[in-house]
């Protein structure tokens, strides 16, 4: 399922073939929010989650976002709790949330409404029978959880100093 977004950006699932330039996107990323000394996803920059990171694309879990045939941007939404997922929500008894994580989103084409558009693009294409679009980043981030409230995210708390966000998507 290619999508097409204004201003030509195109979300494709993404493929093992791809795994090599989204952990580089991520890792990225995460030099960008190290440097503004934001404490997040430092664990990418030494090798944290590639292994993960490669097996939700293999379990088709993971989009990649491109500009032409550039990669610019990269989320993961998986219709079950990670061990992550569980520590933080607790663990849910009726399965109806899809778990949003390493949304990202390089750093030379942030500020540009990307992340919006991917937000709205998984509320408007993403076939589910769950209700609601869960997340969690740090608490201290104010910025990200600024964003995130900006784009319809209500906020349910905090646990171990991540804020923890859902967004109805369905019923």
């Amino acid at each position: 399922m290619d999508t097409i977004l204004p201003g030509g950006l195109t979300i494709k699932l993404a493929s093992d073939s791809d795994s090599k330039q989204i952990i580089y996107l991520l890792k990225e990323t995460a030099q960008w929010i190290k440097s503004k000394n934001i404490d997040q996803w430092q664990y990418l920059l030494e090798g944290g989650d590639d292994e993960e990171i490669s097996l939700a694309i293999s379990n088709q879990f993971t989009y990649k976002v491109l500009e032409g045939t550039e990669l610019i941007g990269t989320f993961t939404l998986s219709p079950t709790q990670s061990e992550w997922d569980i520590h933080i929500f607790g663990p849910e008894e009726v399965q109806n949330s899809l778990y949003l994580h390493r949304l990202a989103v390089a750093p030379r084409k942030m500020g540009k409404g990307i992340g919006m558009a991917i937000i709205q693009w998984i509320k408007d294409n993403i076939q589910t029978d769950k209700k609601y679009l869960k997340l969690d980043c740090v608490s201290h981030n104010t910025k990200l959880n600024h964003f995130y409230q900006k784009n319809g995210f209500d906020y349910i708390g905090e646990t171990d100093s991540h804020s923890k966000y859902q967004k109805r998507i369905r019923g």
